[in-house]
């Protein structure tokens, strides 16, 4: 999977910062999935290398402009377009009448599916939201002025590394009878042997997983959905010595993110959605949000718009008597 940031700043963009959107690229089935979709979202698409043609899925995170104005405008180019085959829409129960309103109004014609699904029973329930494939999508409930939800990506695990040498040593003939083993299946020789391609596969191999985080302040519901990811991405909208202002207006401070990654053992955490106040030559800018983050929880990154991540699944453990 591969992160890119499309906006990382909160409320409004700056000269450096548009607002929300985080976009995930699919390579093995040539998606894009699109978390936030804050205004200008679509002209951050055409400044990167990101493909809006590969865009099949969209997924709010709750209904504050700087996290959806952007998303009747793109919804409308991708109709223009002519190319869309349709939208699976994720997000609060309201995201559906604010679109279909804005639409209405505009005159604006969707000529695609637009597929709706509330995500808030499945918040509530801890249940998943989707199982696609390779890939299953949960989400939880978080603490802020609105309904809003974190989601959790999971690749599935992948069978194990194939032996072939092993496999031509037993007297199977390459072709398409490996592909069946590689998927763990077991197939049936001319011989009459029954092979396991199991047995000749090692350990399965854990798939990557991702963690989107905003708005909220602190909350152990985003600890637990966070629980063992890869990639934690995070709302860091003010520094710690704006705490009280944090928890007045339901957002994280640096601290706050680090703690969330900290005690849900993630391996990584990005920190987004930073106020304006915190720009470059300010008394407190980026870098000490940054420090602050790093001093609690150290594998910590400051993303910016347009910065790219390639999230890699943890190595699979060595095969029983291999260790060093």
């Amino acid at each position: 999977m591969q992160v890119t940031f499309l906006g990382t700043s909160s409320g409004v963009p700056t000269r450096g910062r548009n607002v929300s959107a985080v976009a995930l690229r699919l390579p093995q089935r040539a998606e894009l999935w699109l978390f936030d979709c804050g205004e200008g979202t679509q002209h951050q698409f055409l400044r990167s290398d990101l493909r809006v043609s590969q865009l099949r899925r969209v997924f709010v995170t709750h209904m504050h402009g700087d996290h959806i104005f952007g998303l009747p405008g793109l919804l409308a180019s991708l109709g223009l377009a002519g190319t869309c085959s349709g939208i699976d829409l994720y997000g609060p129960d309201r995201l559906r009448d604010y679109l279909e309103g804005v639409l209405h109004t505009s005159s604006t014609r969707i000529g695609y599916p637009l597929r709706h699904h509330r995500v808030s029973a499945h918040a509530s329930r801890g249940s998943t939201l989707l199982e696609d494939g390779d890939i299953a999508v949960r989400c939880a409930p978080l603490t802020h002025r609105v309904p809003a939800y974190a989601y959790r990506i999971d690749q599935k695990p992948r069978p194990g590394r194939f032996d072939g040498a092993r496999a031509q040593a037993l007297g199977i003939p390459p072709g398409p009878i490996y592909a069946q083993l590689k998927r763990g299946h077991s197939v049936s020789l001319d011989d009459g042997r029954i092979i396991n391609g199991a047995s000749l596969c090692g350990p399965e191999r854990p798939g990557a997983s991702v963690v989107y985080c905003t708005d909220t302040v602190f909350c152990e519901a985003a600890v637990e959905l966070a629980q063992g990811a890869d990639l934690l991405i995070h709302e860091s909208t003010f520094a710690h010595a704006e705490a009280e202002l944090a928890f007045a207006r339901q957002h994280s401070t640096s601290t706050m993110a680090a703690q969330t990654a900290l005690a849900a053992g993630v391996k990584q955490l990005a920190l987004t959605h930073l106020s304006p106040r915190y720009v470059p030559g300010n008394a407190v800018g980026p870098e000490e949000l940054l420090a602050e983050a790093c001093a609690i929880f150290p594998n910590t990154l400051l993303a910016r718009d347009f910065l790219s991540i390639d999230v890699l699944p943890p190595e699979p453990p060595p095969p029983p008597g291999t260790e060093a």
